[in-house]
């Protein structure tokens, strides 16, 4: 049976893969820069381990573009959560099944971080040799079988078989691996961006299957996290809170300390919830056809999205709070008229997500202050939430580009690794590296990288060579399930 070519099909949220994208790539080239004496500007790290020491200073305000990217990806992933929820929960899904699917997933981001940080080159060896760069390999070719999606029609031994093979290899790997300090596998020895993932994909979750309904418990919610978070820091007081925050049965892979994240996350399924509802009524509309905003009109929306993100940070870094403030204001007001009368269902979005954004946004400029300023580490609350606005711009302008614009091939590269994150994250250490350094090209570019820009192009390639493995696998419908 055929289906009918008048049936609308729910449109995928390209800018939400492409924001997820930029941020993996950017998080991957932010390790790639050169940490030595000869650095880079300040604003190419992160704002709390400035060149030339790279000392964390935990006193020292501001955010760079490096601080960006882990919230815009908890951001993405938290506006994941409709889209990859809703219709399992719309179809009658099983309570036990959706609690299952959940568990699944943080159990795959739980091994992953446990793995990822026990295959790295330079965790096995300080001075990786052929053996180490063939070992290292291995272990991401092991989790290929754990973690790829297999296809449906394949018969149910068949793909028993192979996660059964996956795992049996990531076990011995596991047991046999030693360390340089002659250590073995341990749970304490893991990726904390991973970890912290982890939390995210199962209480994130949680959070909206239980509010997807109400936006107000939602809220209710976001401010009691707020709340606990707002008890601890800076100068937390011994009680029944505190200790809660400090207290964990399985320190390793839970702390309520995480949780403090949801400040980015709930924002982030607030917007999702608003994508899901545009998706299906983009469908229809495709069908019946709407008027639009000239081309110029988008633009100048663009612009401000960018202006803004610009502004904030170049701002808050150099630590011009008022004018950094007042023309944040302003961009925001300029944003808003811009958005008034929106003509299509594409508009209305963007309308409804910018509201958010000035909110969020602004929320995050009066706390500034508190803490002595924003902070990447250790997360202020002014982070949080600033953060999450400028991920809602950097959506509204991909979205422009994708779905107005009708652009999607500039952004293809960002669309590609966005839909398949984590073979990027694992690939950088444990692909890319190891070939380079195997076929002798790392030296190469160790000998290009002479001074600190040069250093910068190096990371540069390392990362697009990378970006370039991840398209390919994806095109061909290489996907890991995390």
């Amino acid at each position: 049976m055929t289906q009918n070519s008048s049936t609308p099909v729910a449109s995928r949220a390209l800018a939400l893969d492409a924001l997820r994208g930029l941020a993996i790539l950017a998080m991957l080239l932010s390790g790639q820069m050169p940490f030595d004496a000869n650095a880079l500007p300040s604003w190419m790290y992160h704002a709390q381990e400035p060149p030339p020491t790279f000392q964390f200073n935990a006193s020292l305000p501001g955010i760079s573009w490096v601080d960006l990217v882990f919230p815009f990806f908890l951001f993405s992933m938290g506006a994941a959560f409709p889209l990859a929820l809703s219709r399992r929960m719309e179809n009658k899904t099983a309570p036990w099944k959706l609690f299952l699917f959940v568990a699944e997933r943080g159990f795959l981001l739980g091994f992953f971080a446990l793995f990822v940080q026990l295959i790295r080159p330079y965790t096995m060896n300080n001075h990786p040799m052929t053996a180490t760069w063939l070992v290292a390999l291995l272990g991401f070719l092991i989790l290929f079988p754990i973690l790829t999606r297999l296809p449906e029609a394949w018969p149910r031994v068949v793909k028993f078989s192979i996660r059964a093979a996956g795992w049996l290899a990531a076990i011995l790997f596991c047991a046999f691996t030693v360390y340089p300090d002659g250590s073995g596998f341990s749970l304490v020895r893991s990726d904390i961006i991973i970890i912290v993932l982890t939390n995210m994909a199962v209480f994130g979750s949680l959070v909206w299957m239980f509010t997807r309904e109400n936006l107000t418990l939602r809220l209710g919610l976001l401010g009691i996290v707020f709340a606990i978070r707002l008890s601890n820091l800076p100068t937390p007081t011994d009680g029944w809170v505190h200790d809660l925050w400090r207290a964990s049965p399985l320190p390793w892979i839970y702390q309520l300390y995480y949780l403090q994240y949801l400040c980015i996350v709930i924002p982030g399924t607030i917007a999702g919830d608003l994508i899901l509802q545009w998706t299906r009524r983009d469908a229809v509309q495709k069908i019946s056809g709407a008027k639009k905003w000239p081309l110029a009109h988008c633009a100048a929306i663009l612009l401000t999205m960018i202006a803004l993100v610009l502004v904030t940070l170049i701002g808050l870094k150099g630590r011009w709070l008022i004018e950094t403030t007042l023309l944040d204001f302003a961009l925001c007001f300029i944003g808003w008229m811009l958005l008034q009368h929106p003509l299509d269902e594409t508009e209305k979005l963007f309308q409804k997500l910018f509201n958010w954004a000035i909110y969020w946004l602004v929320l995050g400029l009066v706390f500034e202050p508190w803490e002595g300023g924003i902070k990447k580490d250790h997360p202020t609350l002014s982070y949080y939430f600033v953060t999450s606005g400028l991920a809602i711009c950097v959506f509204i302008g991909f979205s422009i580009l994708i779905e107005v614009w009708r652009q999607k091939r500039w952004l293809a590269l960002l669309i590609d690794n966005g839909q398949n994150p984590m073979i990027a994250y694992a690939g950088i250490n444990n692909f890319i590296t190891p070939v380079l350094a195997l076929v002798g090209a790392d030296k190469l570019l160790t000998h290009f990288a002479t001074t600190p820009w040069r250093g910068f192009w190096k990371g540069a390639i390392v990362t697009l060579l990378m970006a370039l493995t991840v398209s390919f696998l994806t095109r061909r419908k290489i996907f890991w399930r995390t």
